[in-house]
């Protein structure tokens, strides 16, 4: 028989649960999200920059048309120089991204770059849209409005960037 002395002490309920499995993947998984989410933004911004701006040097883009048909309206621009001219200033930018320089212009100035294709909806609707429906986007339109998210990604690293320069 045993005494209320031989018996193991029961142990206090925990006041806070252990974390399980699912917590401890999501806190490290968010954690590794933290760590490499900008710079892997900024590195995936980069490479779209440089990749879009050679085939535009070599004039291999296949959006070629699509820009000189949006900017003609403008006198002295002429895709044959214009193109060309663009992909080298998007290989610029994305160097820039790339080795992390200059970043106060650099990024309002892919802002306002990546804005400007947004002229294509008012120069080319008839190419943008489908049927003239502007809720039915044609392959172009959809390349067009893709931007929105590169925007909103130039956005997340400007405010990373000055995040960082108000604190130094």
């Amino acid at each position: 028989m045993t005494t209320m002395q031989e018996r193991p002490a029961e142990q206090a309920p925990r006041t806070e649960p252990r974390p399980n499995l699912i917590a401890r993947t999501e806190a490290a998984l968010g954690d590794l999200a933290g760590r490499i989410g900008l710079p892997a933004l900024r590195l995936t911004l980069a490479i779209t920059f440089l990749w879009f701006g050679a085939l535009k040097i070599t004039n291999d883009t296949p959006v070629a048309e699509f820009v000189d048909n949006t900017v003609n309206w403008i006198p002295l621009l002429d895709g044959g120089w214009f193109v060309p001219f663009l992909g080298v200033v998007e290989v610029l930018l994305g160097a820039a991204l790339l080795f992390g320089r200059g970043l106060r212009v650099v990024l309002p100035l892919l802002f306002a770059h990546l804005t400007g294709t947004f002229l294509a909806l008012i120069t080319q609707p008839e190419v943008t849209f489908q049927g003239g429906n502007v809720l039915m986007l044609t392959t172009e339109g959809e390349f067009v409005i893709k931007n929105l998210i590169l925007l909103s990604a130039i956005l997340v690293l400007y405010g990373a960037q000055r995040r960082r320069a108000a604190t130094r």
